[in-house]
């Protein structure tokens, strides 16, 4: 008996026979080298070949549209949006003019640099676009070589299996015989990967990111999977099986109790009414946000929207997007971040400038104020979205007032082109700061001036507040919220928020932690952003606390003069 531990993506307990997926489906590409005179009829061949994979894909959106939730079918909506992209397809006409080789090799060796580069990204959301880049580009390849795309492995499925594999394009999950799949194991992937999110379209329990899981499984052998707990165990004994099944048992009584929250508000047994929202990364997440009961976006993250090869999406591209988010919400407010990379969001393509301390560098609105244009393209979009519902801009990484007000200036010039151009725009629109910084929290007062509303970005908060990479395993166990300094730094921004007239939230992961919830609560904020699925759990125990209580015990925890004494409050709160 073999026990791996991944990625909860999917939730349910799977138990059955190993069937495991090898499927290299891009064939030896040839190389050879062509005339300037045989460009034109190679880009010819191209282009056929995006029309017919266009087709493809058309036809793989319909049947998701029938099949599943518009969350789900949009998963092929970007990928025509990739095979349309003419930026990509500009820089794949200009490699094939320059290196002079058949248009095969040219599209295979850009989207291989291409998704190479994601893949490098430390940012997960960047690793799963490399996914999607490389199902659009074996489709464009088969077309020109003239491969059959075979799916008989998967849609051919003549028994109940547990699927195990490496990893498994979008289309491919579409097209298997989801009567046939009960579990899915994969050694790629993660909990906002597009896999995962048709694996819950499709009620498969899954387990990603588990590294070795393909080569370490063979045919036939027994797999047992939780995707609530992420746990998989191969050739599993009578005795894991019975603990699994009562676990599994014990979740979903659990789940249908707080799915009863659903449509309840989070309010303290005194009265304390908090706002809980959800953090998002693509716009097909907003449906699945309002099925936890999520009262608006909190943090719609929009650097997907920048990794395109070479620049951000065009303003239409980036306009839609933010609609669709709009209009799934419907009054529920939606907080749209202006792009934040840098430091640990590296697309090498806008960011060309080596930094020895990338997170204490040229990021998030350092970034976008050094790029007026490209920041002013995104903020047009935002404000063209407005009228679709009620949106929100907040600025990442503020670290004092002069970078607000250079950042409030040019949404006004971009209000001011909308006008000029005709196009329809949100009239008001509030404007907040993330605080994330020290200095940001220092000066919370003077910034609560400029600022509509703020939302502290607490993984951030805690790195640079105790000078920690957080993503460095020699030192992210420093990396704790629990400490002084950061506690102080957040009744700071919150008391200066109240004083001001606005309101205060958090957007990062502590959000979503359960044991921090009622220090929270009692430090005074008034919302909470989290992980959508973070919502139910994070209700039940507000519903369940006093805010006077909470008071007292953040009180307390402001006074402890170690991390050690701030556990020991919360664990004294506890019992």
């Amino acid at each position: 008996m073999k026990t791996f531990t991944g990625i909860p993506a999917s939730a349910g307990l799977a138990i059955g026979k190993a069937f495991v997926y090898h499927y290299d489906e891009t064939p030896d590409i040839p190389r050879y080298n062509i005339t300037e005179d045989e460009t034109a009829a190679e880009w010819e061949r191209l282009q056929k070949a995006v029309a017919q994979a266009e087709a493809e894909v058309r036809s793989l959106h319909e049947r998701a549209c029938r099949e599943m939730s518009r969350e789900q079918a949009d998963i092929f909506q970007t990928h025509l949006m990739m095979l349309e992209d003419i930026d990509f397809l500009d820089q794949i006409r200009d490699r094939l003019e320059k290196n002079l080789q058949n248009i095969e090799w040219v599209v295979s060796d850009l989207t291989r640099e291409v998704s190479q580069k994601l893949m490098a990204s430390p940012d997960p959301v960047f690793r799963e676009r490399a996914v999607d880049i490389a199902d659009v580009s074996s489709r464009v390849i088969n077309s020109l070589l003239h491969v059959a795309r075979s799916r008989f492995s998967l849609a051919g499925l003549e028994e109940d299996v547990i699927l195990a594999a490496h990893d498994l394009m979008p289309s491919e999950a579409l097209v298997m015989d989801k009567s046939h799949v009960k579990g899915l194991v994969m050694d790629m992937g993660s909990r906002t990967s597009h896999t995962a999110i048709l694996a819950r379209a499709f009620n498969i329990p899954a387990v990603l990111g588990l590294s070795v899981i393909s080569r370490e499984v063979k045919d036939g052998q027994t797999l047992m999977l939780n995707g609530s707990s992420g746990i998989v165990v191969v050739d599993p004994n009578r005795e894991t099986l019975v603990r699994e099944k009562t676990g599994e048992k014990k979740y979903r009584r659990r789940t249908d109790r707080l799915a009863a929250l659903r449509d309840l508000p989070a309010e303290t047994k005194d009265g304390r009414r908090v706002t809980l929202k959800a953090n998002i990364e693509f716009p097909e997440e907003a449906e699945r946000a309002l099925d936890y009961g999520a009262e608006g976006i909190g943090l719609y993250r929009s650097e997907f929207l920048y990794m395109m090869p070479r620049k951000a999406a065009e303003e239409e591209v980036q306009y839609e997007a933010y609609s669709r988010v709009l209009k799934a919400m419907g009054k529920l407010p939606v907080t749209i971040r202006t792009v934040d990379i840098g430091g640990d969001k590296v697309i090498p393509e806008l960011l060309t400038v080596s930094e020895k301390n990338p997170l204490l560098g040229w990021r998030a609105i350092r970034f976008s104020l050094a790029h007026p244009d490209l920041f002013k393209l995104q903020l047009r979009a935002i404000l063209r979205s407005g009228v679709h519902g009620n949106v929100r801009i907040m600025f990442p990484m503020i670290s004092g007032v002069e970078e607000m007000e250079q950042a409030l200036a040019l949404l006004d010039e971009a209000r001011r082109e909308c006008k000029k151009k005709k196009q329809p725009f949100a009239g008001t629109i509030e404007a907040g700061a993330m605080i994330e910084i020290p200095s940001a929290a220092m000066t919370a007062d003077i910034l609560a001036e400029k600022s509509d509303f703020f939302s502290l970005g607490t993984n951030d908060l805690v790195q640079y507040s105790l000078a920690v990479d957080r993503g460095n395993e020699k030192v992210n166990y420093l990396s704790e919220f629990r400490h002084p300094a950061v506690l102080r730094f957040l009744k700071r921004t919150i008391d200066a928020a109240h004083e001001k007239g606005i309101k205060a939230a958090i957007c990062g992961e502590l959000a979503g932690d359960p044991s921090a919830t009622a220090i929270l609560v009692g430090l005074g904020l008034d919302e909470l952003s989290m992980t959508a699925s973070s919502i139910p759990p994070v209700k039940q125990i507000i519903r369940g606390l006093s805010f006077e209580d909470c008071k007292v015990l953040a009180g307390k925890a402001l006074q402890a003069r170690s991390i050690a004494e701030v556990r020991a409050v919360m664990e004294t709160d506890s019992q």
